[in-house]
């Protein structure tokens, strides 16, 4: 029996964005999380010298998994063997590989509502039991020890996100040490999605790995790095994982793309231009923070890093799938309804990327402004 789950909505509303732009219209498009930017110059370049050189093929980089695993020495400091680390397509493929790893049909993993729409959904696609748990403003929408521990009968997974997609909320160091506990006294598995790392605004964010050895961590070279199209992730397991870990990666995925793996290792270290994104994308919350309560939007999630507003426009509409569809047509500004992220209460919210250039937020900013005044 196939498995049911939900369309990501997001999606069709870049398919109409991108017809009105082949139509004409320009577009603004705010609707994905995905830099603007491109690889940084350094890596780009040593992809053309790849290209020449390498005829490529399946292949995992040593080379690029040591670099890795130095990186949380650098951001954490914590020593992490390079064979625990696996090389995926992408964060996606390295979730699928986390759960399938972890559990089998039938097993319940509790997550925060808001979330990521492809958590629910690939949990659902592996015939896995999603457990949501609701998280407003009061819990700065994330997730909580007390809620876990609350659980009855108590998950057999837990999934966090910090930063989190669609809010950017982080969770505090001890919170999540707390989450970490919580789930050693009650023997719940965690996966931390810890993609937008890198992107904070309020200092850096702590890795589940520094109170959870044994935790899987979920990475991806598409949000700090700058390379979401280069298909490139990793999943760091626990020693005795390794082995299924391996198993299902070659498997289902063979291995990552050789040239992206050439050009990740470069853009490793290439941290002036990538920083150089981060302050670029400060400004553009900054400037949205600053324009948005005129607009009338004045309930936003802490959007303490990654790149997104995530706001309430309960007052104008019950309908977030209906109301993102016609800002795009009267205004050209491409946003994602908050259905993807929340079944119950995410029709009543929008998603507003701002990884896009400055100038473009200027741009949207000056669209929406008057669209929203004539809404009162």
């Amino acid at each position: 029996m196939t498995a049911e789950i939900d369309p990501f909505h997001a999606i069709a509303i870049s398919r109409t964005a991108h017809r009105l732009g082949a139509e004409g219209r320009s577009i603004i498009h705010m609707e994905f999380g995905q830099p603007s930017t491109g690889a940084p110059a350094a890596a780009i370049a040593a992809a053309h010298r790849v290209l020449e050189s390498d005829p490529m093929g399946y292949w995992e980089s040593p080379k690029l998994k040591e670099r890795i695993a130095a990186l949380y020495d650098e951001r954490h400091g914590i020593a992490v063997d390079p064979e625990r680390i696996i090389l995926t397509c992408g964060a996606s493929p390295a979730f699928v590989l986390a759960l399938s790893c972890l559990f089998g049909p039938g097993a319940r993993v509790a997550l925060a509502r808001p979330g990521y729409v492809a958590y629910r959904n690939t949990l659902k696609a592996l015939h896995m039991v999603p457990v949501e748990l609701p998280c407003g403003e009061t819990e700065r929408f994330q997730i909580s020890a007390r809620a876990v521990e609350a659980l009855e009968p108590a998950p057999d997974g837990l999934i966090v996100a910090s930063p989190a997609n669609p809010t950017g909320t982080i969770l505090s160091r001890a919170e999540l040490a707390a989450i970490a506990a919580v789930c050693r006294q009650r023997g719940i598995r965690l996966i931390s999605d810890e993609i937008y790392h890198g992107l904070s605004y309020v200092g850096p964010a702590a890795s589940a790995l520094e109170e959870e050895p044994d935790a899987l961590i979920v990475n991806s070279f598409s949000k700090y790095f700058s390379m979401a199209g280069w298909r490139l992730g990793w999943l760091v397991v626990p020693e005795a994982l390794i082995e299924a870990a391996r198993a299902r990666m070659g498997n289902l995925f063979l291995t990552p793309p050789s040239l992206a793996q050439h050009a990740g290792l470069i853009a490793m270290d290439c941290r002036d231009e990538l920083e150089g994104h981060v302050a670029n994308y400060a400004r553009n919350r900054d400037l949205l923070l600053a324009a948005l309560p005129g607009m009338g939007l004045r309930r936003i999630a802490p959007p303490d890093g990654a790149f997104y507003i995530y706001a309430d426009i309960g007052h104008l509409t019950d309908n977030s799938i209906a109301f993102c569809t016609r800002l795009l047509e009267e205004t050209g500004v491409a946003t994602a309804p908050g259905v993807d992220f929340d079944p119950v209460e995410g029709r009543h919210f929008l998603r507003i990327s701002f990884a896009v250039s400055t100038d473009r937020v200027e741009d949207a900013i000056a669209r929406m402004a008057p669209w929203f005044a004539a809404r009162g």
